[in-house]
């Protein structure tokens, strides 16, 4: 019965892919209110973190971010639900990407390469960055599984569509080994703005106003393997287009004192997201470990 439900929902998922993007945008407008005004999905998180982000900006100024994040957030499922069928062609024209040039020379070098980046603008579409590397390198992206099975398996299906590897979280390290006794070099994708259990936690910085305990996995795994580390600096053009800088953060991490490489990361997430703060993931309860 399970997985009767999965194909159902799947093929329901499929087939609202197929409309065009304008329409699903009309879909997400509509969505929006229901959304914001009667399910009120997560809110008072929403708007906790907002607050205590920018102590500097009026109510109002907090409210016009915040129906501008739940407008961008229904723009997301439904921009993430179009990756099922959308077509290699039209997403190199919607999801361009600048830098990766360098992160070509550095494998080529037989150097790997860690990109690090936030849950900003569609980082889902990020995974199309497969299309513009060589295929002879090991391209993978860094996930925690989802509880529901259901949901991580579709969202499995959606993050693998352009050759991208998924490697759970706890595998990760085991990947690298082998990829190392293969010879095969890698480049791989970290989401690193989440918030680390009680067990993982070394390390608190000052990030968008508040004491923030962040994870040191990429950075450690950098420093062991000597990969470069790049930061995807993301940018919405506007709806339905997105614009991805690779941005070298350091070439030789083992040489950078710790924990600053990790510094550097979310300074530059902390940039992106005071330029456009609605593109980032406001509902997520970033800050529900405190020092104290």
């Amino acid at each position: 019965m399970d997985k009767l439900f999965y194909y159902i929902v799947y093929t329901a998922c499929f087939m609202l892919s197929l409309l065009p993007l304008r329409a699903l945008y009309f879909m997400s407008d509509i969505l929006f209110f229901p959304f914001y005004y009667c399910v009120r999905y997560r809110r008072k998180v929403v708007r906790k973190n907002l607050v205590n982000s920018f102590p500097e900006k009026s109510t109002k100024e907090i409210i016009q971010i915040e129906k501008k994040y739940y407008s961008f957030l229904c723009d997301y499922l439904f921009e993430t639900l179009k990756l099922l069928s959308i077509s290699e062609k039209e997403i190199r024209k919607r999801m361009t990407f600048e830098g990766i040039e360098a992160m070509e020379k550095a494998m080529s070098d037989n150097k790997p390469c860690i990109i690090c980046l936030g849950h900003y603008c569609n980082w889902e579409w990020v995974t199309s960055i497969m299309l513009h590397l060589n295929k002879m390198f090991f391209c993978g992206q860094v996930y925690q599984p989802l509880k529901n099975i259901m949901a991580d398996k579709l969202f499995l299906k959606i993050r693998g569509r352009f050759h991208a590897n998924n490697i759970p979280r706890e595998k990760v390290l085991r990947k690298i080994a082998e990829l190392r006794q293969e010879n095969k070099n890698f480049i791989i994708g970290f989401i690193s703005d989440q918030t680390p259990n009680w067990a993982s936690i070394r390390l608190w910085i000052p990030f968008l106003n508040q004491d923030t305990p962040v994870f040191l996995g990429p950075e450690r795994i950098a420093r062991q393997t000597g990969a470069a580390v790049f930061y995807a600096d993301m940018t919405r053009i506007k709806r339905g287009y997105y614009h991805c800088k690779t941005v070298l953060i350091s070439e030789y991490p083992k040489e950078l004192q710790e924990n600053v490489l990790t510094e550097k990361y979310f300074k530059l997430l902390e940039e992106n997201i005071k330029k456009m703060p609605q593109f980032w993931l406001w509902s997520h309860n970033r800050w529900k470990r405190q020092r104290k």
